[in-house]
């Protein structure tokens, strides 16, 4: 990812001239700690639900909003598979869903993250949009086919993806549960069920426990959902302190945001 003065640009070979994109990381907000910038300085927490104090969030969502067309439509998200078509969202309101897809322009698709793993979408030509919210139970349920198939429900051909700043695979932890689910799915959704478990790596002196490579494991699941062109992948929140914010790795901290937008 190129760097800016709100963030970072992804790099997304062929994306339309038309999408806007940015992903925010902790830095150049008023945040104090523990949702500073992890160096004294004002964090860009965007999270409203962290135990921030209000105003602060407010003036950090100021910050950001100040370099897009409108208001982001926000999201309540609950680790589901819900998506929502923001042109049907009503100012102020906050819907509970974990994917956004929009086909208007000027409409800002965003979602937070501090270790889940944020998924942007494009169709070829630049004319819908889409963003999900990808933790490992979101994941497993299929926030990202059914995001992608809302997509196609608007008429969204030759969709690409970027793979924003997520936990990755030498910090991410789970139990032998998690790497059940992702297998069943695998065996009986036609999915690639070696792929799958060479997506988890054992811990060394824990009988129950895995490293879970959620990049790899998101490549396999929009693969099967007809997505071929993947971006991104490469930044882990948890082993960067100095740019972002992870649950994981502090427990109380802020969010980040990634955005999508048609111009």
């Amino acid at each position: 990812m190129t760097g800016s003065s709100h963030g970072l640009v992804p790099e997304w070979p062929g994306l339309p001239n038309r999408v806007g994109v940015l992903s925010t990381t902790r830095l150049g907000g008023v945040s104090a700690a523990p949702y500073d910038d992890g160096a004294g300085q004002g964090g860009l927490n965007l999270g409203t639900h962290v135990g921030d104090k209000a105003e602060r969030v407010a003036r950090n969502r100021a910050l950001l909003g100040a370099v897009l067309p409108s208001e982001p439509v926000w999201l309540e998200q609950v680790h589901g598979t819900a998506v929502v078509d923001i042109a049907t969202v009503a100012a102020g309101q906050v819907p509970q869903a974990d994917a956004s897809i929009s086909s208007t322009p000027g409409k800002v698709c965003i979602i937070m993250t501090a270790d889940c793993l944020p998924v942007l979408f494009c169709d070829a030509l630049g004319k819908t949009v889409g963003a999900a919210h990808a933790g490992w139970r979101g994941l497993a349920d299929g926030v990202l086919e059914q995001t992608v198939a809302a997509m196609r429900e608007q008429g969204a051909l030759g969709i690409t993806a970027w793979m924003g700043p997520a936990i990755g695979p030498d910090r991410f932890e789970v139990v032998a549960e998690v790497r059940e689910i992702f297998q069943r799915h695998a065996a009986h959704g036609g999915g690639d069920v070696e792929a799958t478990l060479a997506a988890f790596q054992p811990v060394a002196g824990k009988a129950d426990k895995y490293l879970a490579d959620i990049y790899a494991l998101a490549h396999l699941r929009l693969r099967a959902a007809g997505v071929q062109a993947v971006y991104g992948g490469t930044e882990c929140t948890a082993s960067n302190g100095a740019r972002f914010y992870s649950y994981r790795r502090d427990g109380v901290t802020g969010r980040q945001g990634s955005l999508i937008w048609i111009k």
